[in-house]
């Protein structure tokens, strides 16, 4: 069943519905910013080349007083950030999502990074779960269980 993945799935839906928050006509409310940690090497990241380079494996942003365009979509949330005073594009997909932490109410979350499949862009743990081909295992006789009598 997996359901450590299955938890942490339903976890970055938390992530999702606060940058819905976030991203609404009201913003953040009160003290509440939000340190984001992804994965940049993610092949679903789109970051500009520069900031590639600069964070080849891991970066974290700040979502406090500037940001725009915020949209928190199904598999992915986007957002325009200032970077040495200049705007970039940023889209993240969720599974690329390490850490996040909202230190106006102390809420941090910490997720386990799992690349995805690049046959098909998912990760081994989704396309697993999908129901293709049977996993691999043992086959144990059940005459072993079975009554003697």
């Amino acid at each position: 069943m997996r359901y450590d993945r299955l938890a942490q799935d339903a976890l970055r839906g938390v992530v999702r519905q606060a940058l819905t928050r976030a991203g609404s006509p009201g913003g953040l409310p009160g003290a509440h910013h939000f340190y984001i940690s992804f994965k940049t090497s993610d092949p679903g990241c789109d970051i500009d080349p520069s900031l590639a380079e600069a964070y080849p494996d891991e970066m974290t942003v700040v979502l406090e007083h500037q940001f725009w365009d915020l949209a928190a979509e199904d598999e992915f949330f986007e957002v325009t950030l200032k970077f040495g005073g200049v705007p970039k594009y940023l889209k993240v997909p969720y599974r690329a999502v390490t850490r996040f932490h909202d230190p106006a109410v102390g809420f941090h979350l910490h997720f386990d990074y799992e690349a995805p499949d690049a046959a098909n862009g998912a990760s081994p743990a989704a396309a697993s779960a999908g129901g293709g081909a049977a996993e691999e295992g043992t086959v144990v006789s059940l005459d072993s269980f079975r009554k003697k009598d």
